[in-house]
């Protein structure tokens, strides 16, 4: 079991830098550059999910001098971007070349189209190395990325297939996410608990130092300087002046919302993500993190808080999908609530009653794209988990029949799941609308 629980850990905790959705764009990008031995195309035809542009629109590419949208993620990773480094893929671009990347963009070289009936993470591009392709003596590359950030699914030059035989088989079981990895149906909340106790931490230990490192990181620069709103340095100049409380809450919510608030302003550090997500990642650790420091807990709770808070949030986050109309990091609030309640020492009954409360009470917030209103949305979260954690510890929780609150914690992850897939659907494109109309 534990095996496969580490094998889960492993596909879903991966470093990136920069928010994942434009960064897998570039990823994309830079797959036509390699197919073109290097050759920058001379135009590139960019067809997207509606979740796809929702999360590219506004947010803040790293190392692009504080550029935004799709033309330039694509731009940036077609002509700076290495594929070599995935999810890292712009992470050490030579910056005296922006100006190439901006003069690509304002050529009009990338058009972009929404895709419809695909799947809600879903990029193709269609590029030709010669700008005038239409005379039909150009070579042309297609790349195609599916279900998840990193899952190439076609990538052909001139129609022929350039995947390894490996990479044609992996694609193939791809097209459904949940062929592709480890199956994740048997979590639920008591065995995450059971297993948290009895993890060898040694075995857990590669994975989460890079956790604390990196996210830690990326958090104490967004309390250092001043990223988009600030909201998370805003929390902590209200404590060290008085005017908010030097409690739990506070260090907590402004420790979280600080990394956000660097990330989707731009800031070149990377981040260990959670299930596809680097804000998900930091909501489910860096909360944690600063618990176990203000309560002098040793490293090997931290790192079996961490287990508890990376496995709920993958677990709730497994019912919902990928990219949806319900913010993910309510999500890992609820993998914060419950860990903070199990690093506490309750019983696993009151670990359930702390994710519940959490999911009951903030289930309700959307996801209208990645940008700087993320980290606002994460201390709500943090702020609602930690509420729900002190709730469970007095025993009081929401009852089965209240809202979506089901007979026992499974059900009421199975209704988030109804309540992020199909009850949604339909904010998701009335977001969309409203975000292509502005």
């Amino acid at each position: 079991m534990i095996d496969k629980i580490l094998q889960i850990l492993k596909e879903e905790i991966v470093p990136a830098e920069g928010c994942t959705e434009p960064i897998a764009l570039a990823y994309a990008a830079s797959l036509v550059t390699r197919a073109l031995d290097g050759r920058i195309a001379g135009k590139m035809c960019v067809r997207l999910s509606g979740n796809m542009i929702k999360n590219v629109k506004s947010v803040h590419i790293p190392n692009s001098c504080g550029k935004v949208g799709i033309e330039y993620a694509v731009a940036l990773g077609a002509i700076l971007g290495d594929s070599k480094r995935k999810l890292m893929v712009i992470s050490e671009v030579d910056e005296s070349r922006l100006d190439e990347v901006s003069r690509y963009v304002s050529e009009g070289r990338i058009k972009v189209a929404l895709e419809k009936e695909v799947p809600k993470l879903y990029i193709r591009i269609d590029a030709w190395l010669d700008a005038d392709s239409d005379k039909g003596t150009s070579d042309k590359v297609s790349v195609e990325i599916r279900d998840f950030h990193t899952n190439v699914t076609c990538l052909e030059l001139n129609g022929k297939s350039l995947l390894s035989d490996s990479e044609k088989r992996c694609s193939e079981k791809s097209v459904d996410v949940k062929e592709s990895y480890t199956d994740r149906s048997f979590l639920t909340i008591d065995l995450i608990c059971k297993e948290a106790d009895m993890v060898d931490t040694a075995a857990i230990s590669p994975i989460f130092e890079k956790v604390i490192a990196y996210n830690s990181a990326i958090a104490q620069e967004g309390l250092n300087k001043e990223y988009g709103i600030a909201i998370g340095k805003t929390i902590l100049e209200g404590i060290e002046c008085g005017d908010y409380g030097n409690d739990i809450k506070n260090n907590l919510t402004c420790f979280a919302a600080a990394g956000s608030d660097a990330r989707m302003n731009g800031c070149p550090l990377p981040v260990m993500t959670t299930s596809g997500s680097g804000n998900q990642g930091m909501t489910c650790s860096l909360p944690v993190i600063k618990f176990c420091q203000m309560k002098s807990y040793g490293h090997d709770k931290l790192l079996r808080g961490l287990f508890v808070s990376h496995l709920i949030t993958i677990h709730i986050k497994e019912v919902i999908g990928r990219l949806s109309a319900y913010c993910g990091a309510m999500a890992a609030s609820a993998g914060v609530s419950g860990a903070l309640a199990y690093l506490d020492g309750m019983d696993t009954d009151k670990v359930k009653m702390a994710v519940e409360n959490t999911l009951a009470t903030v289930s309700g917030v959307i996801c209208d794209g990645a940008k700087s209103s993320c980290a606002t949305k994460i201390a709500t979260g943090i702020a609602a988990a930690v509420d729900s954690y002190f709730a469970a510890r007095k025993g009081r929780c929401f009852r089965y029949g209240e809202g979506i609150v089901g007979e026992n914690i499974e059900s009421t992850i199975s209704h988030v799941g109804t309540l992020g897939c199909d009850g949604m659907s339909i904010t998701d494109d009335v977001i969309l609308k409203i975000m292509m109309e502005e």
